[in-house]
């Protein structure tokens, strides 16, 4: 059975000079994928492949549906559950992640958001109300034997910390072989770039700091395949009394990473890589950029 609410947008797509360029909105940020193609045709055809599919692990995994995977994943009441073949690997992906970073990343995490609220206007939560949601943060305590998964009543998954990265990965995968020449595809400034441009040169990505954005680009990448991810703090945080608190939380203290950048960026063979990386040094705190020069990958930390 079709889902009775399926997630569909408008589309936009205008010619720019060697490419195509589309963009529609998902997961709660602006998308754009560009096209080296010849004909509207084609470009319009494969930006509705694109939004399709960006739209489809929307409704499947977003913490704000009420008829999805997640949702039925949080609301088992500490029941077995198994799982499709595309959220076994997720939640295996989830599992390693976990495992890499020594638990500072961990998709139980998100219900901490219930008592953090990241807007400029907010104030932190009391320390007694972080520590009561504690008790229920902790990957370790789930039950993972895939398929099949048993969540601890009362704890919840939020997989928004890899579903941007992954539908950017789907996505280019989605394109590869068909009509264009080259594309990328940006959601959110976490992007896939392959192959060329329609007059047969590299896509041209520019890295810009956060904190100084209308001072144009700190570096200027020439690029045919590659993935590049941003985590920071730019769009969600909270000032208190002189101080800035970070949306990136440690989850073993419920508080934001003490000394975090204001923004980490990577570039990988994919998206995935990327993002994952760019997170857990921004989850490394002062010690972000010693890990990221450990993992031998060109990459660009910001600090206040």
């Amino acid at each position: 059975m079709g889902d009775p609410h399926p997630i569909v947008r408008p589309l936009e797509l205008r010619f720019d000079h060697h490419h195509w360029r589309g963009h529609f909105a998902a997961m709660g940020c602006p998308c754009e994928v560009l096209l080296a193609v010849e004909s509207e045709e084609a470009a319009r055809r494969l930006l509705g492949i694109a939004a399709a599919e960006a739209w489809r692990i929307e409704q499947k995994y977003s913490r704000y549906r009420d008829d999805n995977i997640v949702r039925r994943i949080n609301r088992a009441a500490g029941e077995w559950l198994t799982v499709d073949e595309e959220t076994a690997r997720l939640l295996d992906y989830a599992d390693l992640c976990h495992r890499l970073s020594e638990g500072r990343f961990d998709i139980t995490s998100g219900i901490l958001r219930r008592v953090w609220r990241f807007r400029k206007d907010a104030a932190p939560p009391a320390p007694e109300a972080v520590e009561a949601l504690l008790e229920r943060v902790g990957w370790e305590q789930v039950e993972w034997r895939s398929p099949r998964l048993r969540l601890p009543e009362g704890m919840e998954i939020d997989l928004g910390g890899i579903g941007k990265e992954y539908a950017v990965d789907r996505v280019a995968g989605l394109l590869a072989g068909r009509e264009a020449m080259g594309y990328v595809v940006n959601f959110g400034g976490d992007l896939a770039v392959r192959g060329l441009r329609s007059n047969r040169e590299p896509w041209v990505v520019g890295i810009r700091n956060p904190r100084t954005p209308s001072a144009g680009p700190v570096a200027t990448l020439r690029l045919t395949g590659a993935g590049l991810a941003t985590s920071g703090d730019a769009e969600r945080y909270l000032e208190f009394q002189g101080r800035r608190y970070a949306h990136i939380l440690d989850p073993r203290t419920g508080w934001p990473v003490e000394e975090a950048p204001a923004s980490v960026t990577v570039l990988a063979d994919n998206c995935t890589e990327a993002g994952m990386l760019a997170t857990f040094a921004m989850l490394h705190g002062a010690e972000a950029e010693r890990f990221l020069e450990a993992q031998g990958l060109r990459h660009w930390v910001f600090r206040a």
